[in-house]
């Protein structure tokens, strides 16, 4: 069973209501930075490769990636997330600021570094190594009470609500029923989950696991469109949601909510990395459906944005433009 298709016209006045909607992004804000370079031998000290470094770069990852494809899709951002008392810390918001979100939903936590994983990677984009650095317990009472404040005045008058759960301290069951209660009823709660904090979701208009996540949560095995459809089905039902989209790589997409049920075909285009295709997911999920889009529109929409964004290297965006081109090409 498969979602109607979406009329190119639709689809276009959907995406131009993207402009100045404003979401407010929570969740998990981190540096991505890649060391390339050159392999041409391995080492004489243990049977690693030598890269030979050629550049350095750092992108926006986790929900700060999230606020940037709502602002490169058109969309204003307003991030509430945590950072730590380092340069890490100045170089997110730097870049924040650059890519024209508002900086004052941040809170420091000087007992944490701010996220960072650093990848080694080719001049092939294959990646040789990768290091984190993070602390990803829970945050302290204050610093979840100085989120709850940062929440309650940055959300009011949004478009949409989003969650970006990397399952690194900034998400709770307390600042998610405060997500929860701003949104109840006129605005659309997003949430990209992680599976130890699904009992945190009750009351998300949209929740969107992955495969994996998905038979994790629901401990069924997911093949087939019929065992979609049940995964999905048993998701909604424990996370108490209105409605679930899985992500299912290269088989697409399935959507289920009270009325609507069915797969979204992928969209065939050449993979180069899939590394923060859930972020360009759930921005435009979000987009999508506080510019007015049903779900089923919505995650047509981001079935395609995800298309695009996965034929990049690294987090990155995908701009109104190439989605409207995704409909007419």
């Amino acid at each position: 069973m498969r979602l109607p298709s979406l009329d190119n016209g639709r689809a276009r006045e959907l995406i131009s209501r993207f402009a100045g909607v404003q979401v407010l992004v929570v969740g998990d804000a981190m540096l991505d930075r890649f060391i390339v370079g050159r392999v041409t031998r391995m080492s004489p000290e243990a049977p690693v490769p030598v890269v030979l470094f050629q550049s350095e770069h750092v992108r926006l990852g986790g929900a700060a990636n999230v606020a940037h494809n709502v602002l490169a899709l058109g969309g204003r951002a307003s991030l509430v997330a945590i950072i730590g008392r380092d340069t890490a810390g100045e170089r997110l918001k730097q870049l924040l600021t650059t890519a024209g979100a508002a900086t004052d939903g941040l809170v420091e936590d000087p007992s944490r570094p701010t996220i960072e994983k650093v990848r080694i990677v080719t001049e092939r984009n294959q990646q040789v190594a990768r290091v984190d650095y993070e602390h990803d317990g829970d945050v302290d009472r204050t610093i979840e009470q100085e989120v709850v404040g940062r929440v309650r005045k940055l959300g009011p008058g949004v478009g949409a609500l989003l969650v970006s759960d990397y399952l690194k301290g900034a998400i709770t069951r307390t600042i998610v029923g405060v997500l929860v209660d701003l949104g109840r009823g006129s605005v659309p709660l997003v949430v990209d989950p992680k599976i130890p904090h699904l009992g945190c979701y009750a009351g998300a208009t949209l929740i969107t696991p992955n495969h994996q996540e998905a038979e994790i949560g629901t401990h069924l095995r997911i093949r087939t469109d019929e065992e979609a459809r049940e995964a999905a089905r048993e998701f909604r039902r424990r996370a108490e949601c209105d409605a679930v989209l899985i992500t299912r790589g290269e088989r697409g997409m399935w959507l289920t909510d009270s009325k609507t049920e069915g797969a979204v075909p992928a969209v065939a285009h050449e993979v180069s990395d899939v590394t923060g295709a859930g972020d360009t997911v759930v921005a435009t999920l979000a987009l999508a459906l506080a510019a007015g889009a049903t779900k089923a529109e919505a995650a047509i929409l981001a079935n395609h944005a995800a298309g695009i964004v996965v034929g990049k290297f690294g987090p990155a965006t995908v701009t109104r433009t190439e989605l409207v081109s995704a409909f007419t090409s």
